[in-house]
């Protein structure tokens, strides 16, 4: 007991000072700062465990902490103390007596815990609004800083507020009281039937905890899917889903960007196959009457949720309007005859080449314009043209 006193003095008087209630506030406070910025333990579920209290309960508690400095008695304590009082004959008016009761009571433990949530609720998003209207924006460390900076200016005002109130009126957590109800409830039980309800509420509270428990640390994995589009660079040298390539001259060549977004849980190293495709269509189904084979190249190994760009030239022989210039991607090998059918996802854009001898070919507005009319889509790949601008044709389906 006197080692843990020489421990207490070396701290500074106004945190030696702190009640235990605003000490926990800002030893979560701090955890939460830590737990969220440090390398080692920023992706660990320990970050879910304080981030939730951090954001719902904790400045909430703060803020009412501030505003009610005092203890304040239940609902059923005040009742108890107007019947009192009114059965000495205490000559004050009820209704007068009640509202100076209910001035002075301040709130209860239950109320605070109620007020602390809904407040939380309220507070967070505007300090999020207010950040919206700065230079900083709604990101992760503007709002920790904002949510933190909030939380411990209103708990020095609740700490300086209770300093200020004489020590038998201000608030305090039972900790004591409550440990010592639940110790009497749950190992002294008055008959039987309390023992088994005792034992069946702690299995309870056992299974909500390791459910949740469980759910934070092995959270289920989302959507499976591979991203796969194509994009080309515009005059000033950024990467944009537009001015695609639609007509070219025979053995010239034009600059696409194939982009593959792994998003599949673990690393893939993917295959892509660009050719250039006639086709037909047959009972509603297209056919390819002859291909030509542009280029083949492998993205290595994509670790999760990166990814690959790769800039590749266009040079087709094959002649010919509505031409389907394809891209197929796959995992892993690629097999004897590429198609379409057998690709992990496929994209493709339509395009005319022309002869190299100068024959004409239509514009560049007006293939867009046919492309909208006569675009297929597929299952696996979308292509959209409008008006001679193209939008990044992205498959991101289930394999």
């Amino acid at each position: 007991m006197a080692e843990e006193a020489e421990w207490r003095l070396l701290l500074p008087a106004p945190v030696r000072r702190l009640p235990a209630d605003l000490a926990g506030v800002v030893a979560l406070v701090c955890l939460t700062n830590l737990v969220v910025l440090a390398p080692l333990v920023r992706e660990s579920p320990l970050r879910v465990v304080l981030g939730l209290p951090f954001v719902l309960f904790v400045p909430g508690y703060a803020f009412i902490a501030a505003l009610f400095p005092e203890a304040g008695a239940s609902p059923v304590e005040e009742a108890d103390a107007e019947t009192g009082a009114e059965d000495a004959g205490s000559g004050v008016d009820s209704d007068d007596g009640r509202l100076a009761t209910a001035r002075d009571r301040g709130i209860d433990g239950i109320e605070r815990v109620a007020l602390s949530f809904g407040l939380s609720i309220a507070v967070v998003p505007l300090i999020g609004l207010v950040l919206n209207f700065t230079p900083w924006g709604i990101r992760l460390l503007p709002i920790l800083v904002g949510v933190s900076g909030f939380t411990l200016i209103s708990t020095a005002v609740a700490a300086h507020r209770r300093w200020e109130l004489p020590a038998d009126e201000r608030f305090r957590v039972p900790y004591r009281e409550w440990v010592a109800t639940a110790r009497a409830e749950l190992f002294e039980p008055d008959t039987r039937a309390d023992a088994a309800l005792n034992v069946l509420l702690v299995l309870s509270l056992l299974l909500a905890v390791g459910s949740v428990g469980y759910a934070v640390a092995v959270p289920k994995q989302g959507e499976s899917f591979s991203e796969f589009y194509v994009l080309t660079e515009n005059e000033t040298g950024d990467l944009v889903a537009d001015g695609y390539p639609t007509e070219f001259t025979q053995g010239e060549s034009a600059e696409i960007v194939v982009g593959v977004g792994n998003h599949e849980h673990q690393p893939e190293t993917y295959q892509v196959v660009v050719e250039m495709h006639r086709v037909e269509m047959v009972n509603n189904s297209t056919r390819i009457v002859e291909r030509e084979d542009l280029s083949q190249f492998s993205t290595g190994e994509v670790a999760d949720n990166e990814t690959w760009l790769r800039t590749h030239n266009v040079t087709p022989t094959m002649t010919g309007e509505r031409l389907r210039l394809t891209y197929m991607l796959y995992r892993g090998d690629v097999p004897a005859e590429p198609t379409p059918e057998n690709a992990y996802r496929e994209l493709h854009l339509w395009v005319n080449v022309s002869e190299a001898n100068g024959t004409a070919a239509v514009s560049r507005s007006e293939t867009a314009v046919g492309d909208v009319s006569g675009a297929s889509v597929s299952d696996r790949s979308v292509a959209v043209a409008v008006a001679g601008t193209m939008s990044i044709p992205v498959s991101r389906y289930r394999p």
